[in-house]
């Protein structure tokens, strides 16, 4: 029996993971974390029997406790840490959005355990010190996003001859737009082929996403940057493919959902079945590739430049982007002035980032200084 914490519980990956575990015979739910939600979370224990639990917000640990006086509630600042140190695992499924997620990246690596990655914000800020921990320590990290279990999947095996990835993008809700200047929160939101929560729904509209994933690629895979491609897919259906030595390209198919990704990584090294609707091909008829437009999405380009000048460029784009998006999603800001607020913020600190991280303190300081550049530009 794999014993599984499931981190961001209440989130669409977190919710989707555990619909999986329910199916799955040898997974076991120990542990769950949160950071408000107490209705849901409520149920999510009662229905798996957790006995630990992590939630940030101090006042629903309270009613948890009230509710659930048998379990095991951690709260405030390091909570999620914690509740990874106390509680034995074989497998944490890091959930939790942005770059929060990298403390319990940390925890769980530096612990030796296993870790299935939804959080792409680990690597992208943490990139090379996340890897060498997970190397130094024994843990594997095993990809969740879909495109990163896709290419995960793809060179089992091979890992050798892999020469080039193409990750793939659905393009978002405005794919084929140029016209960008007063789409609305909502029309960002309408995601024509996945559901997911709003801060990556948001990325995947203007790319940031997949600028991101390009990053995360590069880490996971040890792929240099110029063999890592971006290709509109509006289809959703070749959730990313690659390319050998010999020439030869494999892709991983499927309808887009996150189920059969997650359930990929949690059941790893093992397939096992997964209540979904399987995929038609002879109904899709067809599958369409284009490459990205970078003046209308320059996010996309931002972050790739980033990722090639790594250091704390990354570190910077990330936070600087995190503080965008809320800003649109509060209404304070434009949807195109998300990419510029993020290109100042790293003009700002041009001069100051650090070609090489040292440590995971000096990500947090870089970190923490993007966002209030950022911020003063948001206001």
């Amino acid at each position: 029996m794999k014993k599984v914490i499931v981190l961001g519980s209440t989130g669409s990956i977190g919710t989707q993971a555990l619909e999986v575990i329910s199916e799955s015979p040898g997974l076991e739910v120990v542990g769950l974390a949160v950071g408000a939600s107490q209705r849901l979370l409520l149920e999510q224990v009662r229905a798996f029997g957790v006995e630990s639990v992590a939630i940030v917000d101090e006042k629903a640990a309270a009613g948890i406790r009230d509710e659930l006086p048998g379990v095991t509630v951690y709260t405030g600042p390091g909570c999620v840490k914690g509740l990874i140190e106390a509680v034995d695992c074989g497998l944490v499924l890091n959930a939790i959005v942005g770059a929060a997620g990298l403390e319990a990246t940390i925890a769980t690596l530096r612990k030796g355990t296993d870790l299935a990655l939804a959080n792409k914000e680990s690597l992208v800020v943490g990139g090379e010190l996340v890897m060498k921990m997970a190397r130094d320590n024994g843990a594997a990290i095993l990809p969740v996003d879909s495109e990163h279990s896709a290419v995960f999947q793809c060179i089992q095996g091979h890992e050798g001859d892999l020469e080039h990835i193409f990750l793939t993008a659905s393009g978002g809700p405005f794919f084929g737009r140029s016209d960008l200047d007063q789409v609305t929160r909502e029309d960002a939101l309408n995601h024509p082929r996945w559901a997911m929560g709003t801060k990556i729904s948001i990325d995947s509209a203007t790319l940031m996403n997949k600028g991101l994933e390009v990053i995360e690629a590069h880490h996971l895979f040890g792929t240099p940057y110029d063999e890592i491609e971006v290709l509109v897919h509006p289809q959703s259906v070749v959730h990313s493919l690659v390319r050998f030595t010999d020439g030869s390209i494999l892709a991983q198919m499927g309808l887009p959902s996150m189920k059969l990704p997650i359930a990929y990584a949690l059941n790893y090294p093992q397939r096992l079945p997964v209540s979904m609707p399987q995929l038609d091909l002879v109904k899709e008829r067809e599958l369409t590739f284009f490459e990205p437009d970078l003046e209308a999405f320059p996010c996309l380009r931002i972050a790739i430049e980033s990722g090639r000048r790594g250091g704390g460029a990354p570190v910077a784009v990330n936070a600087a982007n995190e503080v965008a998006v809320a800003a649109f999603l509060a209404g304070n800001i434009r949807f195109m002035e998300i990419a510029s607020v993020v290109e100042r913020t790293l003009a700002s600190m041009d001069g100051s980032l650090p070609v090489d991280l040292a440590d995971f303190t000096e990500i947090n300081a870089i970190d923490e200084e993007a966002r209030q550049r950022a911020e003063a530009l948001t206001v």
